[in-house]
């Protein structure tokens, strides 16, 4: 049975975690990381793109495409909560977008949807609007 005390101390350094997330995260950030609405991959696919980023991340991004619109996306990725913002707030931006919608979609427009990212997180918008491109990019269909 665990005692009062760790239970206390785990609580405590948890408010302590999420004071820290509020103080640098703006809330749209800290909702699309914690509870990702997208996060997975898709079974059957149009267009994937994958990339490895410059600090050691990879992004996967799924897209459904039907008629020129992306129906469905989904992504994966082994990055910090600033990675999952932006893959998952990326997803939820295309859905419902025509290909070449999508394609004009750049780093910059992705941190305005998340209410910006600290510098150090800005990386993070990068690697998933690279993602998206690749996957369009690789499907001769949609370029």
């Amino acid at each position: 049975m665990v005692g009062d005390d760790f239970l206390n101390m785990v609580k405590d350094l948890q408010k302590k975690i999420e004071h820290e997330e509020e103080a640098t995260y703006s809330k749209t950030v800290i909702n699309e990381y914690r509870n990702p609405t997208n996060f997975g991959v898709l079974e059957q696919t149009d267009a994937v793109g994958e990339v490895k980023g410059s600090c050691g991340d990879t992004m996967k991004i799924s897209l459904l495409i039907r008629d020129d619109v992306i129906k469905d996306a989904r992504f994966w990725t082994d990055g910090c909560g600033a990675s999952i913002a932006c893959g998952n707030m990326l997803t939820k931006i295309i859905i419902g977008k025509t290909v070449r919608e999508a394609k004009r979609i750049t780093s910059l427009q992705l941190l305005e949807a998340l209410g910006g990212l600290p510098v150090e997180n800005q990386h993070c918008s990068v690697l998933a609007v690279n993602t998206l491109h690749k996957g369009l990019d690789i499907n001769k269909n949609f370029i």
